[in-house]
């Protein structure tokens, strides 16, 4: 099974003529920066095993199909498994996963509109319970099985989330009214309540604006709730659409494929946390690529320590082992002799008992203390 997502980083720099920095959608909410796009295959316990660095204007739909060829040519042909976030696949691609040859199997997920085509088939199927906070509903149609997963804690999260947006658009919508607004300045500030509020929470509310040649006022500027949009919002909170051709399968273990994509989304804050992949300032597409590929090769030795300190050291995080290591110094001890020598001590310095019980649980000796040397005199020159 291998997981699939991209992000982006960005450059705080003038946009070049030719090169893979470009403008495109920024998961860092730069849209003013150039970027760069970085895909990632790892498996579902963090371990990488490709990337790719792509233009910055790239499409997430462009990028699948070529993936798959890598990995097939780099690893051979295999039954794998391809979890991915909806945006990421095209209807031409999942049909040609179907028809390979070789098992080409996919779990996306699916925006929440495609619902609306399936929601009369999902009214005749009953929930079945797979967790304690966990409902699921099948429908299999044309080869592929569609899982409704409806989740109870994500369903409060994304109550309060939009209660808290739309008191919040309501509130401004208010104080809106109240100010005294030319036409065009009610529109400039009302799509900047919009891009706060999100599509969602937008929906839900109808605005009426004033003609062209009105005055904005109270009475010509009104809004008011679409309820049964807001109905249908609270039915949906929760619940989330999977698509898969793998019909085989126990719905609720889809359900804990598709929730191991969080890895791959650890993976990039990681990256750009811990590992510091930004800022970036190189300008050529190789001292790009090199900075990048450093940070991947220090995410792979991150996600070994994590490995090694999950199953040794339980409740500490790679961050938290390197910082007690960090502690410990190596120094050099220089004593002058009265010929003009200097003994070199290269000493580390003893671990604290924290630091001990850390080594010991991670199976890890420190060795023996190095031997003196003696370094000889200096000659003055003969000048």
């Amino acid at each position: 099974m291998l997981l699939y997502d991209l992000t982006s980083t960005y450059f705080e720099s003038d946009p070049p003529d030719a090169g893979k920095r470009r403008f495109g959608y920024s998961r860092d909410k730069r849209p003013d920066c150039v970027q760069v796009v970085i895909a990632l295959v790892i498996t579902p316990d963090g371990f990488p095993l490709a990337y790719e660095v792509m233009p910055g204007n790239t499409s997430d739909k462009t990028t699948l199909r070529d993936f798959l060829q890598q990995i097939e040519t780099q690893y051979g042909k295999a039954g794998r498994i391809w979890v991915m976030d909806r945006g990421i696949p095209t209807e031409e691609v999942l049909a040609e996963m179907r028809q390979s040859t070789t098992p080409m199997h996919y779990l996306v997920g699916t925006p929440r509109g495609r619902l609306n085509q399936l929601e009369q088939q999902f009214s005749t199927k009953s929930w079945a319970e797979i967790r304690d906070t966990v409902s699921v509903k099948l429908v299999e149609q044309d080869g592929e099985l569609y899982v409704l997963a409806r989740s109870g804690a994500r369903r409060d999260k994304e109550q309060a989330m939009r209660r808290r947006r739309l008191k919040k658009l309501v509130k401004r919508l208010h104080e809106l009214r109240q100010q005294k607004l030319t036409r065009d300045q009610l529109l400039i500030k009302l799509g900047a309540a919009k891009k706060e509020a999100g599509p969602a929470v937008w929906r839900i509310v109808e605005i009426k604006l004033p003609d062209k040649d009105q005055p904005v006022t109270a009475e010509t500027f009104s809004f008011r709730l679409n309820w049964q949009r807001l109905r249908e919002a609270r039915r949906r909170e929760g619940s989330y659409l999977l698509r898969s051709n793998l019909t085989d399968r126990d719905p609720g273990q889809l359900w804990a494929f598709y929730l191991q994509l969080v890895e791959v989304e650890q993976a990039f804050k990681e990256l750009k946390n811990d590992l510091a992949i930004r800022p970036i300032y190189h300008q050529s597409d190789a001292r790009i690529e090199a900075h990048i590929f450093v940070a991947f090769l220090a995410y792979c030795l991150q996600v070994t320590l994590k490995q090694r300190s999950r199953a040794l050291a339980a409740g500490l995080t790679p961050r938290a082992v390197l910082d007690k290591m960090a502690a410990m110094h190596m120094i050099d001890v220089q004593l002058p002799t009265t010929d003009g020598r200097t003994i070199v001590l290269a000493r580390y310095t003893e671990p604290e008992p924290d630091q001990a019980i850390l080594l010991q649980q991670m199976k890890m000796q420190l060795p023996p203390q190095p031997p003196p040397r003696i370094a000889a005199a200096d000659v003055p020159d003969a000048a």
